[in-house]
Protein backbone atom coordinates (compact mmCIF):
# COMPACT_ATOMS: atom_id res chain seq x y z
CA UNK A 1 0.00 0.00 0.00
CA UNK A 2 1.57 3.47 -0.66
CA UNK A 3 2.62 6.02 1.43
CA UNK A 4 0.07 8.74 2.31
CA UNK A 5 2.94 11.04 1.42
CA UNK A 6 4.53 9.31 -1.70
CA UNK A 7 0.46 9.70 -3.24
CA UNK A 8 0.48 13.70 -2.10
CA UNK A 9 3.96 14.51 -3.78
CA UNK A 10 3.07 12.37 -6.99
CA UNK A 11 -0.06 14.18 -6.96
CA UNK A 12 1.93 17.64 -6.25
CA UNK A 13 4.15 16.32 -9.47
CA UNK A 14 1.24 16.07 -11.64
CA UNK A 15 -0.33 19.23 -10.52
CA UNK A 16 2.82 21.20 -11.35
CA UNK A 17 3.36 19.59 -15.03
CA UNK A 18 -0.26 19.94 -15.75
CA UNK A 19 0.16 23.35 -14.66
CA UNK A 20 3.46 23.90 -16.61
CA UNK A 21 2.33 22.57 -20.07
CA UNK A 22 -1.10 24.47 -19.97
CA UNK A 23 1.42 27.59 -19.24
CA UNK A 24 3.69 26.90 -21.93
CA UNK A 25 0.86 25.91 -24.55
CA UNK A 26 -0.23 29.32 -23.67
CA UNK A 27 2.46 31.21 -24.37
CA UNK A 28 6.52 31.29 -24.19
CA UNK A 29 7.67 31.35 -20.76
CA UNK A 30 10.71 31.73 -19.71
CA UNK A 31 12.01 29.15 -16.22
CA UNK A 32 11.90 32.29 -14.23
CA UNK A 33 8.21 33.18 -15.11
CA UNK A 34 7.20 29.41 -14.87
CA UNK A 35 8.53 29.25 -10.99
CA UNK A 36 6.42 32.77 -10.61
CA UNK A 37 3.25 31.42 -11.61
CA UNK A 38 3.78 27.73 -9.30
CA UNK A 39 4.62 29.79 -6.78
CA UNK A 40 1.40 31.80 -6.98
CA UNK A 41 -0.16 28.46 -6.67
CA UNK A 42 1.10 27.79 -3.66
CA UNK A 43 3.02 25.41 -4.71
CA UNK A 44 6.67 24.55 -3.19
CA UNK A 45 9.85 25.07 -4.74
CA UNK A 46 11.30 21.49 -3.53
CA UNK A 47 7.84 19.90 -5.59
CA UNK A 48 8.20 22.04 -8.43
CA UNK A 49 12.07 22.20 -9.38
CA UNK A 50 12.84 18.81 -10.10
CA UNK A 51 10.06 18.83 -12.63
CA UNK A 52 11.29 22.18 -14.16
CA UNK A 53 14.49 20.62 -14.08
CA UNK A 54 13.01 17.78 -16.19
CA UNK A 55 11.37 19.71 -18.28
CA UNK A 56 14.42 21.89 -19.19
CA UNK A 57 16.39 18.86 -19.82
CA UNK A 58 13.57 17.39 -22.31
CA UNK A 59 13.45 20.94 -23.94
CA UNK A 60 10.81 22.03 -22.96
CA UNK A 61 11.59 24.95 -21.30
CA UNK A 62 14.29 26.59 -23.38
CA UNK A 63 15.61 30.13 -22.25
CA UNK A 64 18.05 30.71 -25.20
CA UNK A 65 15.49 29.63 -27.90
CA UNK A 66 12.78 31.66 -26.10
CA UNK A 67 15.00 34.66 -26.21
CA UNK A 68 15.70 34.37 -30.20
CA UNK A 69 12.18 34.01 -30.40
CA UNK A 70 10.86 37.18 -28.94
CA UNK A 71 13.92 39.28 -30.46
CA UNK A 72 12.80 37.96 -33.87
CA UNK A 73 9.31 38.55 -33.38
CA UNK A 74 9.81 41.93 -31.25
CA UNK A 75 12.06 43.43 -34.13
CA UNK A 76 10.06 42.04 -36.89
CA UNK A 77 6.06 42.62 -36.03
CA UNK A 78 6.45 45.38 -33.63
CA UNK A 79 9.32 47.15 -35.00
CA UNK A 80 11.65 47.25 -31.74
CA UNK A 81 15.57 48.21 -31.63
CA UNK A 82 17.77 45.90 -29.77
CA UNK A 83 17.77 48.46 -26.07
CA UNK A 84 13.82 47.50 -26.40
CA UNK A 85 14.02 44.02 -26.92
CA UNK A 86 16.89 43.71 -24.17
CA UNK A 87 14.74 45.34 -22.14
CA UNK A 88 12.13 43.22 -22.45
CA UNK A 89 14.10 39.77 -22.31
CA UNK A 90 16.09 41.02 -18.95
CA UNK A 91 12.39 41.80 -17.39
CA UNK A 92 11.83 38.19 -18.30
CA UNK A 93 14.73 37.20 -16.23
CA UNK A 94 16.49 35.93 -19.14
CA UNK A 95 20.20 35.36 -18.76
CA UNK A 96 22.09 38.76 -20.42
CA UNK A 97 24.69 35.76 -22.41
CA UNK A 98 21.12 34.40 -23.93
CA UNK A 99 20.25 37.99 -24.67
CA UNK A 100 23.39 38.80 -26.19
CA UNK A 101 23.09 35.59 -28.35
CA UNK A 102 19.47 36.50 -29.35
CA UNK A 103 20.77 39.94 -30.32
CA UNK A 104 23.43 39.17 -32.19
CA UNK A 105 20.85 37.63 -34.84
CA UNK A 106 19.46 40.86 -35.60
CA UNK A 107 22.06 42.50 -38.37
CA UNK A 108 22.95 46.41 -37.98
CA UNK A 109 21.49 46.70 -41.56
CA UNK A 110 18.36 45.25 -40.55
CA UNK A 111 17.32 47.30 -37.74
CA UNK A 112 18.22 50.39 -39.77
CA UNK A 113 15.84 48.78 -42.06
CA UNK A 114 13.53 48.25 -39.86
CA UNK A 115 13.68 51.54 -38.15
CA UNK A 116 13.65 53.78 -41.75
CA UNK A 117 10.26 51.61 -42.36
CA UNK A 118 9.10 52.69 -39.22
CA UNK A 119 10.01 56.08 -39.93
CA UNK A 120 8.93 56.44 -43.53
CA UNK A 121 5.01 55.22 -42.35
CA UNK A 122 5.16 57.54 -39.57
CA UNK A 123 6.66 60.70 -41.35
CA UNK A 124 3.22 60.25 -43.38
CA UNK A 125 1.15 60.74 -40.48
CA UNK A 126 3.01 63.79 -39.59
CA UNK A 127 3.01 65.65 -42.73
CA UNK A 128 0.71 68.24 -41.35
CA UNK A 129 3.39 69.26 -39.02
CA UNK A 130 6.43 71.57 -39.58
CA UNK A 131 9.93 70.07 -40.09
CA UNK A 132 10.88 70.61 -36.71
CA UNK A 133 8.07 69.24 -35.13
CA UNK A 134 8.05 66.19 -37.13
CA UNK A 135 11.56 65.34 -36.07
CA UNK A 136 11.38 65.80 -33.00
CA UNK A 137 8.14 63.95 -32.73
CA UNK A 138 10.18 60.95 -34.91
CA UNK A 139 13.19 60.97 -33.38
CA UNK A 140 10.89 60.54 -29.68
CA UNK A 141 9.16 57.43 -31.25
CA UNK A 142 12.17 55.68 -33.07
CA UNK A 143 13.99 56.11 -29.56
CA UNK A 144 10.97 55.06 -27.31
CA UNK A 145 11.31 52.05 -29.70
CA UNK A 146 14.96 51.13 -28.86
CA UNK A 147 16.66 52.38 -31.34
CA UNK A 148 20.19 53.64 -31.20
CA UNK A 149 20.31 57.63 -31.93
CA UNK A 150 22.99 56.29 -34.87
CA UNK A 151 19.92 54.33 -36.09
CA UNK A 152 17.56 56.88 -34.96
CA UNK A 153 19.44 59.68 -37.64
CA UNK A 154 19.83 57.29 -40.11
CA UNK A 155 16.05 56.07 -40.09
CA UNK A 156 15.02 59.95 -40.17
CA UNK A 157 17.55 61.02 -43.14
CA UNK A 158 16.08 58.24 -44.99
CA UNK A 159 12.22 59.42 -44.34
CA UNK A 160 12.55 62.68 -44.99
CA UNK A 161 14.22 61.90 -48.02
CA UNK A 162 11.59 59.83 -49.17
CA UNK A 163 9.11 62.05 -48.16
CA UNK A 164 10.81 65.03 -50.64
CA UNK A 165 10.88 62.94 -53.21
CA UNK A 166 6.63 61.85 -52.74
CA UNK A 167 5.21 64.86 -54.94
CA UNK A 168 3.90 68.32 -54.29
CA UNK A 169 3.65 69.36 -50.39
CA UNK A 170 1.90 72.76 -50.49
CA UNK A 171 2.77 75.36 -47.96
Amino acid sequence: MPEPDDDEAGRQSKKVSAVTIRQLARRGMSRWELERVLLKREIEPEVFGPELDRLETLGVIDDAALAVSLAFTQHSRKGLGRTAIAQELARRHIDPELIEIALADIADEDEVERATELAVKRIGQLSSYDDETVRRRLHGFLSRKGYSSGVVRQAMDAAFASRRRGGVRFQ
